[in-house]
């Protein structure tokens, strides 16, 4: 029962996401400092993990190709397939869940325990419109972080067939370019926009409905993570399944 009513409770606090909306002029201020720290402070990790991933990625994909009738360029083919289908949108959603997610909940809960939320509630504000649609709105932009964590991957895709001579750039180009169907960019920032979605209410639902006191926090933080996890999982069986499996 205690699921049930934390899904419930969840859904309730999504629709009180967008009633009462605070004013523009303070809202401005809010989506601007969250975008700063949810979208611009995770870019690093991003770029960093993206390159080198992609990388990995090519050199596994060389190396399991000893076959000379194999076309090198299929380096460059399951290359892009990895990281635009799978590693770029599901991978780095996975990453931002404990990043973003644990920033999220930490903070929102920091606020709950120091009675913040509580003066919020007293002077008539919406504290979950003022705490968490703000966050919403930033995470919108997730899809830019995702379309660089792409471009990244593929460059270090490229880079790891410089380097380590599995080919030449000509038949990695052309792998990259074989085949290509643009829906797949579609299935993949449609993911995204639902895994954004995911990463700006569940690490705050748990926040902002933490009970307890500091320890709590911390607690409250490895849930978030590891719901967030799981329904970004599963999330991206059932889109899967209804997108490209028709």
């Amino acid at each position: 029962m205690t699921y049930l009513h934390n899904i419930g409770t969840y859904f309730m606090m999504i629709g009180q996401m967008f009633h009462k909306p605070t004013k523009w002029s303070v809202m401005r201020r809010l989506v601007f400092k969250d975008i700063e720290d949810l979208i611009i402070g995770s870019l690093g990790i991003v770029s960093f993990i993206s390159f080198f991933v992609g990388g990995v990625v090519t050199i596994q994909t060389a190396l399991n190709i000893d076959n000379p009738l194999i076309p090198k360029s299929l380096i460059g083919f399951a290359t892009r397939q990895s990281i635009i289908l799978e590693f770029a949108p599901t991978f780095i959603s996975i990453i931002m869940a404990g990043k973003v997610g644990s920033y999220i909940t930490s903070s929102i809960g920091t606020m709950r325990v120091t009675e913040q939320i509580d003066a919020l509630e007293v002077m008539g504000i919406n504290a979950v419109n003022y705490l968490v649609f703000p966050k919403f709105v930033a995470l919108m932009l997730y899809p830019f972080v995702i379309s660089i964590a792409m471009f990244l991957g593929i460059v270090g895709g490229l880079a790891a067939v410089i380097f380590g001579d599995f080919g030449t750039v000509d038949d990695f180009i052309t792998g990259v370019q074989l085949d290509f169907i643009p829906f797949h960019i579609f299935y993949a920032f449609l993911k995204t926009i639902v895994f954004a979605f995911v990463l700006a209410t569940i690490p705050s639902f748990y926040g902002f409905y933490m009970k307890g006191g500091a320890l709590e926090v911390g607690k409250a933080s490895t849930t978030s993570f590891v719901w967030t996890s799981v329904v970004i999982i599963l999330l991206n069986y059932i889109l899967t399944q209804l997108l490209l499996s028709t």
